[in-house]
């Protein structure tokens, strides 16, 4: 990516294509991040946009959460969910393995109003359909909140991608 000056010279317009999906399909934490130029380094860029995105308040978080795809089932997602998704092999899933997480998607969406969500990257569907399995069991604030940190795993993982040495 170069330098951190780099960076710090990009256009707005430059810099959302580069940051802008770092919280699925929602620009606004990249916009904000961008207001806040010169970073330091690229640390003072995760630090930003996490801080952001942790101080946001819960209507808008559930905006975010509502962003995400559902997992094997989505047929819309972006290059980025396309990626995590395959690297799970959940774009192999058997059709039985398809169908449990497409009751699951289903059930999970009714009780909590938002999609499942986890940062996939390192797990496998059967360690994936496992946590699935066991938090659709919880209450909705300790879902939401797990919701809200996986979201922010996802992010540190996007952003890492895209990290300058």
């Amino acid at each position: 990516m170069g330098t951190i000056d780099n960076i710090n010279d990009l256009n707005k317009s430059d810099f959302l294509s580069i940051f802008g999906n770092v919280f699925e399909k929602t620009e606004s934490v990249a916009q904000e991040a961008f207001e806040s130029k010169p970073f330091k380094d690229f640390d003072d860029i995760v630090f930003k946009m996490l801080d952001i995105y942790e101080n946001y308040k819960k209507e808008k978080i559930l905006e975010i959460l509502n962003a995400h795809p559902e997992l094997a089932i989505a047929k819309k997602m972006t290059s980025e969910s396309i990626s995590e998704q395959a690297s799970a092999k959940l774009n192999e899933c058997s059709d039985d393995e398809y169908e449990e997480f497409k009751k699951l998607n289903f059930e999970y969406k009714k009780k909590f109003n938002f999609p499942f969500i986890i940062a996939v990257k390192g797990k496998n569907k059967n360690e994936i359909l496992m946590n699935f399995r066991q938090r659709i069991k919880n209450d909705v604030e300790s879902e939401f909140l797990e919701a809200k940190k996986q979201v922010k795993k996802i992010a540190t993982f996007r952003l890492n991608e895209i990290n300058i040495k």
